[in-house]
């Protein structure tokens, strides 16, 4: 494969979308130190300005309660209070770190929650959120103001301004997030935003923050036709969603109950099959029995690269005017994966970042980091987490495919659409001083095949003072393959980690090239899912 970039190519602005956000696990394990490390050391090198979690209303952060809870007494249930204390310390740990919170308002505190008989209420998850709207619509508004007013007097008008609010997470996914219907969330989303327009009309809020792409259209709708107040709009995309394309492209509710038997069918499934052979597993960790449970489909079926950029072209176009932020987003929707912690999701989202930026006003990777447990908190230091820190602060190569992407210039060079669309891709940027060139070779699998070369020239005007390399591969950013070589300990102290930061550290290597008439050559030889970056200094 062989690029030629001209010297009069056009220049475009670089759309970091990805620094606008970052995901992270439920709003309690915010209040952790560890936590907040991580959390300053990703903005800190990446960059990025806001996160965003799940769960700011979860039981375990304590926000209603009443006398009946610390005492057993009839009556009890009369003398409650609303106490957001723990919000604010979560809240102060984020501004602390150099970010600001992008807040998702869930789940349903369990004093609010629709008592509907036969209604499932509790999330699948570890931490058993409360996945059902409110029982009394007047109850949840005056939660809702309390909770406002809480944060205006903690941190002042003009900052909260400055914050987005959005209504839920995922409430098209009934057996994890919402057990509604898609009119119960409209209207969920309707009392919420006005509820909160109420306090102040400055305060962003949106919605629909749906998996997959979905309800944006009849979301917009529903809110036009009944004058509710939306700011801005919010989905979710991974490459491995159980469903492909954008619904409302139909009959709204055809789309709904459609979407929920598909996932529920797949589910019922995959779990039945693979039940049936737990037997076979040899060795019978718990993280080993999660992983022939729940397989990465990644690596056993045929997923295409390419979901994130049809689908975010078509919701461009349905929000309109609107900001569009795609508050989740990775290769990978399953948890555990053992390929979350390789190579093959850093040049993903290299790719993916550089492809959808035209489309996207912001955008939010999950997550930052292995402080997790939506499912369970798996000890193992790498246990296929989405985070691209481990839990004790590794970076795994996705860090360091998207810190290359950060140190890029603001400046892109427009080398054409069809430029990232091959197996192995290109970009570049300018700065004063410098040009970057970035290689990936991207596939939907870990394969073992042949290194391909790349050869990239580059049209100068004077001969460059040096070029160096960084580069995510086997040998390079991969400390996962070092944590095998020590033979997986469950657990790490903290020299083991040090040392594993310091040994899978990606850092600058002087690299050959040749310069002749004006053109600058470069060659390189790419694995898969490797990722290479060159600068190249005047």
């Amino acid at each position: 494969m062989e690029f030629l970039i001209r010297k009069d190519t056009p220049v475009i602005p670089h759309q970091k979308h990805w620094q606008f956000c970052v995901g992270s696990g439920h709003a309690l394990l915010a209040l952790r130190t560890d936590y907040t490390r991580q959390l300053k050391f990703i903005h800190d090198t990446l960059g990025i300005q806001r996160v965003r979690f799940h769960g700011i209303f979860d039981d375990d952060m304590r926000t209603i309660n009443d006398l009946s809870d610390l005492f057993p007494i009839p009556g009890g249930e009369q003398f409650k209070e609303y106490n957001f204390n723990a919000c604010g310390v979560a809240y102060d740990n984020v501004l602390e770190a150099g970010m600001k919170p992008f807040v998702e308002l869930s789940f349903m505190p369990k004093k609010l929650m629709n008592r509907e008989e036969g209604r499932p209420k509790e999330g699948m998850f570890f931490y058993k959120p409360i996945v059902v709207p409110p029982e009394e619509d007047a109850a949840w508004k005056e939660y809702i103001q309390a909770f406002l007013r809480f944060l205006i007097h903690r941190y002042g008008i003009e900052e909260i301004r400055t914050w987005s609010f959005e209504v839920w997470n995922e409430p098209d996914l009934p057996v994890a997030f919402f057990n509604g219907t898609r009119e119960e969330y409209f209207h969920l989303y309707e009392v919420t935003a006005r509820a909160i327009k109420e306090i102040d009309d400055q305060i962003p809020v949106g919605g629909p923050s749906t998996s997959g792409s979905k309800w944006v259209k009849s979301f917009l709708r529903f809110c036009e036709e009944h004058q509710v107040p939306v700011d801005f709009v919010s989905t979710h995309q991974y490459a491995g969603d159980p469903l492909g394309g954008v619904e409302d492209q139909g009959d709204p509710k055809n789309d709904e109950e459609a979407g929920k038997d598909e996932i529920g069918n797949a589910m019922r499934e995959t779990m039945m099959r693979q039940a049936q052979t737990m037997g076979e597993i040899k060795e019978k960790t718990l993280l080993h029995g999660f992983r022939h449970f729940m397989p990465d489909k990644s690596e056993t079926t045929e997923i295409p690269n390419d979901v994130f950029i049809q689908n975010s072209a078509v919701v461009r176009q349905q929000a309109g005017d609107k900001p569009l932020y795609y508050t989740e987003w990775n290769e990978n929707a399953g948890f555990s994966s053992y390929t979350n912690d390789t190579r093959k999701v850093a040049a993903y989202d290299v790719k993916t970042a550089l492809d959808v930026a035209g489309n996207v006003d912001g955008s939010s990777i999950w997550c930052f980091s292995d402080i997790f447990e939506e499912l369970h908190p798996f000890p193992e230091e790498f246990h296929g987490g989405f985070g691209m820190l481990t839990q004790s602060g590794i970076p795994k190569p996705v860090y360091h495919a998207m810190k290359m992407l950060a140190d890029a210039g603001d400046q892109r060079l427009d080398l054409g659409q069809e430029a990232t669309l091959g197996e192995i891709g290109i970009a570049a940027f300018q700065q004063p001083e410098s040009t970057q060139v970035l290689l990936f070779r991207q596939k939907m699998k870990n394969l073992d095949l042949p290194k391909e070369k790349a050869v990239v020239c580059l049209e100068l005007d004077a001969k460059p003072g040096k070029v160096t390399l960084r580069r995510v591969d086997e040998d390079h950013g991969n400390p996962l393959k070092l944590w095998e070589a020590m033979g997986c300990p469950v657990s790490l102290n903290r020299q083991e980690v040090e040392k594993l930061k310091r040994d899978s550290a990606v850092t600058e290597e002087a690299w050959p090239f040749t310069y002749e008439n004006g053109l600058l050559k470069i060659e390189a030889e790419l694995g898969v899912n490797d990722v290479y970056f060159f600068q190249i200094e005047k």
